[in-house]
């Protein structure tokens, strides 16, 4: 018997054009240049023989079956996206596509976060789902605004010290 567990929570299907033309430049990557690569030497390594103890034709077998699920995902997620063109008209507040800069409120540190599409994250760069917690907690508030988020570090505050757009 299998046990039950509840679908998780979909994520929010919009994202910004660059991030858009990436995940369709992925999906064209995958299917037209890798796909047919790892489909030559799984046949090249399956002519090899006994199949059984043939390390590169596992190893390639597995290789196809990421390539596969990760191209069944692109194809039915990027039809579900809904582009964000341009930037608010109201752009003092925070919204979808904004670089805000955060102050901590009780250490003082100060981050930088812009607010993308789940599809398009990226810690290294500061890029932050509109899901997360923080990305929730700032939405349509305005310079000087503090805010209460619930991290995984704990609750915390900040104070929003700066809001810009990226030219569309």
């Amino acid at each position: 018997m299998s046990r039950w567990r509840p679908p998780s929570p979909s994520s929010t299907a919009i994202i910004t054009r660059a991030g858009f033309e990436r995940l369709k430049a992925e999906l064209d990557h995958l299917w037209h240049t890798l796909r047919p690569e790892v489909v030559r030497a799984l046949a090249a390594a399956a002519a090899e023989g006994d199949r059984s103890e043939n390390a590169e034709y596992t190893y390639r077998k597995k290789q196809l079956g990421e390539i596969d699920r990760r191209v069944r995902y692109l194809s039915k997620r990027i039809p579900s996206l809904k582009v964000a063109e341009g930037t608010p008209t109201d752009r003092e507040a925070v919204f979808f596509g904004a670089t805000i800069e955060l102050e901590n409120v009780d250490s003082g540190e100060t981050s930088r976060y812009r607010i993308v599409g789940p599809d398009e994250t990226d810690a290294k760069l500061g890029w932050i789902s509109i899901d997360s917690p923080l990305a929730r907690a700032v939405l349509k508030k305005r310079l000087d605004d503090e805010v209460s988020a619930e991290l995984p570090a704990g609750p915390a505050r900040f104070a929003i010290v700066s809001i810009t757009y990226d030219p569309a």
